[in-house]
């Protein structure tokens, strides 16, 4: 059997691992990913090919250490790729302080948190298939209704080298055709994933960002059901796009920065303007300023 292959992921400090940490627990699907103190895993399928990777930080080395599996060899260089921008590995925290240093709401964030990074997913369309199910509910709701998905209609696969992985993210085929009626998803909701499912598997719906995230986010907001906060949110995460910014976001409203009253979406927006094209950080942020850390 072939051995795993290393590959060091370096970085630009400060990185802080304990917010990808935060990031993947509370949205961690068991089987298809892992996770412990040190290490996150998942199975990925890349280009047909079909294997796992893990990845820890070396901070000793500013840098993450990505391992994966002798099957990937033949995709190491996207999947190395994948995973930078997953991690936000390439971003330099001094571009965001000297952006944001004039901004009396943004600025002392940053200042404050220059670690913080833009976690993103390995999968566009697994993000995708996360915000469309997350509309109108809690996180933890929608990662048990995206749990549910998985248990029925996520594919096996199996390495003894990574027992606590053992099946893949559904693909678009899987759940355009499948029966879900009892998933736990109001009959307009589903019916709208089911709609993207199929565009995608189709190739009716072009799910990249070469031609910019505003572009992806048109296209996606012609689906019925996918409105311009779920696109943009797709862009953020699914993409790590670093303008995208899905401005009618309660946690982004409410942030205490902006006072006792918050601030409306058409405000957010307008300021956002002078924050591109970083506006996703500006966000990342005010999450975190939301979340009382």
């Amino acid at each position: 059997m072939s051995e795993p292959i290393v590959i060091p992921l370096p970085y630009c400090p400060p990185w802080e691992w304990t917010q990808f940490h935060e990031h993947f627990a509370l949205r961690l699907l068991p089987g298809v990913e892992a996770l412990d103190e040190t290490r996150y895993s998942r199975n990925i399928r890349l280009a047909g090919v079909r294997g796992w990777f893990s990845v820890r930080p070396l901070p000793e080395r500013d840098a993450l250490e990505l391992t994966l599996s002798a099957s990937a060899a033949s995709v190491r260089e996207p999947l190395a790729a994948h995973v930078r921008k997953m991690f936000d590995l390439d971003t330099d925290p001094q571009t965001l302080l000297r952006h944001f240093a004039q901004d009396q709401a943004i600025g002392p964030l940053i200042a404050a948190n220059p670690s913080l990074r833009l976690p993103a997913a390995f999968d566009p369309f697994e993000q995708a298939v996360r915000a469309i199910i997350n509309q109108q509910v809690s996180i933890k709701a929608a990662v048990t209704i995206t749990r549910r998905l998985v248990e029925r209609l996520g594919e096996p696969q199996h390495d003894p080298a990574m027992p606590m992985l053992d099946r893949l993210f559904p693909t678009p085929e899987a759940i355009a055709g499948a029966t879900l009626d009892s998933i736990g998803m109001p009959a307009k909701r589903l019916a709208a994933l089911q709609r993207f499912a199929a565009s995608v598997a189709q190739g009716a719906l072009e799910l990249h960002v070469e031609d910019g995230a505003d572009a992806l986010v048109a296209r996606l907001c012609e689906l019925p059901g996918i409105g311009p906060w779920t696109a943009q949110y797709i862009a953020l995460r699914g993409f790590g796009e670093a303008d995208a910014f899905p401005a009618a976001d309660l946690g982004l409203l409410k942030a205490p920065t902006w006072g006792p009253e918050g601030i409306g979406a058409k405000a957010l927006a307008k300021r956002g303007e002078a924050w591109r094209p970083w506006r996703a950080y500006a966000a990342i942020h005010l999450w975190r300023n939301y979340a009382g850390r």
